[in-house]
C-alpha cells in the first residue's frame, strides 16, 4: 500500500509540474498578470505573473522530498506514547504508512490548488477556493488522527 501512495504523490508532482508548463509556456498561456493569493472566501487578493505559478510545484515537490528523507530514518522518530519494545517495529510501520499518506494527500492539494489558480487566472472565477481547505484539512489532520489513535492502542501515555 504504501508503494502505491508514494506513487501517487509523484503522479501528482508530475501533473503538477505539466499543468504548470503548459499555463505558463503552453500554446494558450496565461495573461501576465494573473491573481496569486486569494482570501477565504476565494476573492483574489493578490496579482502576480504566470512565473508565480513555478512555486507551487517547487514546494509541494520539496515537502515530499523533506517527508522522503524523514522517512528514511525511522529509529530517530519520536512517538506520542511509550512503545515497548516488542512493538516498535509495529510503530515505525504505522508511521512511515502516516507519512506515505500524507505525502499523498499534500501532492494531491498542490495539485489542486495549482489547478485552481489556474482554472481561476483562465476564467476570473475564483470561488472553488473557500470549499477547498476544509475537506483537506478534515483529510489531513483525519490521517494524523488515525495514525496516532492507532500508536496510543501500542502503548500507555507518556506521563
Amino acid at each position: 500500500m504504501r508503494q502505491s501512495l508514494i506513487w501517487t504523490g509523484w503522479f501528482a508532482l508530475a501533473l503538477n509540474a505539466w499543468i504548470t508548463y503548459w499555463a505558463v509556456w503552453g500554446p494558450n498561456p496565461l495573461p501576465q498578470r494573473i491573481a496569486t493569493h486569494f482570501d477565504a472566501a476565494g476573492n483574489p487578493n493578490g496579482w502576480g505573473s504566470p512565473a508565480m505559478l513555478l512555486l507551487l510545484p517547487v514546494i509541494g515537490a520539496a515537502v515530499f522530498a523533506t517527508m522522503g528523507v524523514v522517512a528514511r530514518f525511522p529509529g530517530a522518530f519520536n512517538y506520542p506514547v511509550r512503545v515497548r519494545l516488542e512493538f516498535v517495529a509495529r510503530a515505525q510501520e504505522l508511521t512511515l504508512e502516516m507519512i506515505a499518506w500524507l505525502r499523498a494527500e499534500l501532492a494531491c492539494l498542490f495539485l489542486v490548488l495549482q489547478w485552481l489558480i489556474i482554472d481561476a487566472a483562465r476564467s476570473g472565477v475564483g470561488k472553488a477556493f473557500p470549499l477547498l481547505m476544509p475537506p483537506f484539512l478534515i483529510v489531513v489532520l483525519g490521517t494524523i488522527a488515525w495514525f496516532v489513535v492507532a500508536l496510543v492502542r501500542l502503548g500507555t501515555p507518556r506521563e
